[in-house]
């Protein structure tokens, strides 16, 4: 029962951020804070978890990742009701009635400070609730309703694409200079943010032009599911337009492309400095940085455990096996995150790293990839060794 439970972590860290949304005025702060120290905190104190349960009653399992999109519904409504100056659907009225918490009046002592760490707690939970479950069910191309469910959740960070590009994409190049999301040695993670965005949608683009051709149809038509999930963000925009206007309008598109934004450092984090011949050698558990801290693991639907993920991409997420074999990250996902977004920091920890996995991992073919990797990085220690 246990190993089903603690999945539902996520679903109540939502929650949570909702509340705390809802709440206004110092509890979104605290509410931000409060998510980042969690991960931060549980994930140095609890170690790692290497276990591999068996589940007898996978569909709960695939439940709880379809419940992702109301969650996710729930919170942007929290976001752009806070943001917002009318009392969307009666919903502070409600929760006053309710609880007897004057949330209307809490809401108008919010200052610019509240909205800015309203964007960054709705940003981080588009990525953890949406990118996150997103990604895990447009892996199963065999279900229409994953599929259905998946895109929409991608759609709140304007990142369908996503699930051709990833899927198509990502998984046959990862590692290689072919590939969008694979930072090469030395780049900066902003700069990757950017790169990656719009490499990985002309990408996408490319990949359904080429699947529509072949059935002989135009590119441009909604046969195209790239233009289509285009089509679904910008729903969701109009949305927040007709919740407050222009400013609320704004603010959701801060959100949003914060949430993106986290995709983008999460890839970074995942294979940077990796380098593999797609011509010669299939992806492997060496191909990608892996981590099986146990809290990011549980509220993350073990994408932790991307060593695996990628040798076997079409593995549901309750099967991945730990690798504590496979090279690891500097530590669980957020902490990771929070040190990739200060480059100094980031290549201080993670060049021993890449110079570990050029002795212990790496092929022969891959080693001298990687000295031509070395010389074109801009660092000196590892301009060095090459």
């Amino acid at each position: 029962m246990f190993h089903y439970l603690k999945y539902f972590l996520f679903h109540i860290i939502g929650l949570t951020a909702a509340s705390f949304l809802f709440l206004g005025d110092g509890w979104v702060i605290y509410g931000l804070i409060a998510v980042f120290s969690t991960y931060i905190v549980l994930d140095a104190v609890l170690g790692d978890d290497t276990t591999v349960p068996k589940f007898k009653h996978p569909v709960i399992l695939t439940t709880q990742l379809w419940f992702a999109l109301p969650l996710l519904a729930l919170i942007t409504f929290a976001f752009l009701w806070q943001v917002s100056s009318a009392d969307l659907f009666g919903a502070g009225a409600l929760i006053q009635s309710v609880t007897g918490i004057d949330v209307l009046a809490s809401r108008a002592e919010g200052g610019a400070g509240v909205a800015f760490a309203a964007i960054i707690l709705t940003g981080l939970m588009i990525g953890l609730i949406g990118t996150i479950t997103g990604h895990e069910l447009t892996h199963r191309t065999w279900d229409p309703t994953s599929l259905f469910i998946g895109r929409w959740l991608l759609a709140f960070s304007f990142d369908v694409a996503f699930a051709i590009e990833h899927v198509y994409g990502h998984h046959r190049y990862v590692s290689t200079t072919k590939d969008p999301a694979t930072a090469p040695r030395g780049r900066n993670v902003y700069y990757h943010i950017l790169r990656s965005t719009i490499s990985g949608n002309i990408s996408a683009l490319h990949l359904e032009k080429e699947r529509l051709n072949k059935t002989g149809h135009s590119a441009f038509s909604l046969r195209n599911s790239v233009l289509r999930g285009y089509l679904m963000s910008a729903f969701l925009v109009a949305l927040a337009y007709l919740a407050g206007g222009v400013e609320v309008m704004l603010l959701f598109v801060a959100a949003a492309l914060f949430g993106k934004s986290l995709l983008e450092i999460v890839n970074y984090m995942e294979h940077y400095g990796m380098v593999r011949n797609p011509e010669t050698t299939p992806v492997q558990p060496r191909h990608s940085w892996n981590t099986n801290k146990r809290f990011s693991s549980w509220t993350m639907f073990n994408l932790t455990r991307h060593s695996h993920h990628h040798a076997q991409g079409e593995v549901p997420y309750h099967e991945l096996r730990p690798y504590p074999e496979a090279p690891m990250m500097i530590n669980g996902y957020l902490t990771t995150i929070v040190v990739a977004l200060i480059p100094p920091l980031w290549h201080a920890l993670m060049t021993p790293k890449v110079q570990h996995w050029d002795k212990h991992y790496a092929s022969e073919e891959e080693r001298i990839l990687a000295q031509e990797a070395n010389a074109k990085s801009g660092i000196r220690s590892l301009m060095k060794a090459a």
